[in-house]
């Protein structure tokens, strides 16, 4: 298959990249938007609460990265209940017209796991207003399946905490999820390497989202085309179709015929 004809489908809308990058945590606006040309990424989630999207008087995102260019995914970092979160998205779509959006409802400050319960409710609540919600989780197949009941137009489970750099912890999780569902299966959180994007693709993701990995890379710029890279070779090895695992050993060359 020529990957130039695999696009990213999410809620009907057709993407390029497979590689979505955070907008957070680079030097400035400007590292910023280098990042995101040298991924080749076509979308980038947007902290509503934290990036600069309304205050005229400061560097605005949009100065740098433009959203007829780029899809912005307005996320709800930060929040820890549903109603932080459904009125940061409401505040979104006042804003930008933004109705694809990035569900995040953290349950502590210091592991930053999904809270699931508020996640699920405010999921239902979203798709009910006409929002496209892509929503961040933990790893469980059960709570997945109950996101993609809900309404989630993507399911967007944690491959370790966020920021945390450990990659995908659960692989078995990860493709159980994976092979329940119709919806698009989006690694989101703990990516640490080039690496990691590939294994998450080889289990068949649609994609993942960076931002730590590759703001706070010792080289971000480099970085961001080693995910672009990755991304690539990762989704090329599992539409290539892997051999069988075997405890055994076979020869590479045939047995007739030997001198």
């Amino acid at each position: 298959m020529k990957l130039k004809n695999d696009k990213l489908i999410i809620s009907n809308k057709k993407f390029n990249s497979r590689l979505i990058v955070g907008t957070g945590k680079y030097k400035n606006l400007l590292e910023c938007a280098k990042a995101v040309k040298f991924s080749g990424a076509d979308i980038v989630t947007v902290a509503v609460r934290r990036v600069n999207i309304i205050n005229k008087k400061k560097p605005l995102l949009m100065d740098f990265i433009d959203p007829k260019k780029i899809t912005y995914l307005p996320n709800t970092a930060g929040c820890f209940n549903s109603e932080e979160a459904l009125r940061t998205l409401r505040l979104a779509r006042e804003i930008g017209g933004w109705k694809l959006v990035k569900l995040e409802v953290l349950g502590d400050k210091k592991n930053l796991f999904p809270e699931m319960i508020e996640t699920l409710k405010s999921t239902e609540i979203l798709a009910k207003e006409g929002f496209k919600v892509m929503v961040y989780c933990n790893d469980d197949p059960l709570m997945a399946k109950r996101l993609e009941n809900n309404g989630a137009s993507a399911i967007m489970p944690l491959a370790a905490p966020i920021g945390s750099g450990l990659g995908i912890q659960n692989k078995v999780n990860i493709k159980i999820i994976r092979d329940q569902t119709k919806l698009p299966v989006i690694i989101d959180a703990g990516l640490g390497q080039a690496s990691d994007a590939t294994i998450a693709m080889e289990l068949g993701c649609d994609g993942v989202l960076v931002n730590t990995a590759i703001a706070k890379a010792k080289k971000p710029l480099d970085m961001a085309i080693a995910f672009k890279n990755a991304v690539i070779a990762g989704r090329q090895s599992y539409l290539s179709g892997r051999i069988d695992k075997s405890l055994m050993g076979f020869p590479s060359s045939p047995k007739e015929g030997i001198i």
